[in-house]
């Protein structure tokens, strides 16, 4: 039986000081093996973590693409592919199915921390 995530419990991992991470840019951590992308924006001051992998095509590159927003929604593009994916639900906005899985961040002490749920 899948649990669902909203029954999970979620785990607040600490990924990287916000002093590495410059504004309106991204960058990737590994935790627990795994890796993810987590990007700042700076008008609003805004923190957003998903999946590094490219659901497109399975390449760790996204913490490495360009950002923006779509209509007010904060997104990323591939920086292969161009395919574009929202930060907020990450839904492909180009209207393909595959997505990206994205994670709650918060902010403590000078650290970006990532809610990862766990059953």
């Amino acid at each position: 039986m899948t649990v669902p995530t909203s029954e999970k419990t979620l785990v607040w991992k600490r990924a990287v000081r916000t002093v590495d991470v410059p504004a309106e840019s991204g960058g990737t951590v590994l935790l627990d093996g795994r890796q993810f992308a987590v990007f700042h924006f700076r008008n609003p001051d805004a923190w957003y973590a998903c999946q590094n992998q490219c659901p497109h095509k399975g390449d760790m590159v996204i913490g490495r693409g360009l950002i923006g927003d779509d209509k007010g929604e904060p997104k990323v593009a591939c920086p292969q592919h161009k395919k574009t994916f929202s930060l907020v639900s990450g839904k492909n906005l180009g209207g393909e199915a595959y997505c990206l899985d994205t994670y709650p961040v918060k902010i403590e002490d000078g650290y970006v921390f990532i809610g990862i749920a766990e059953a």
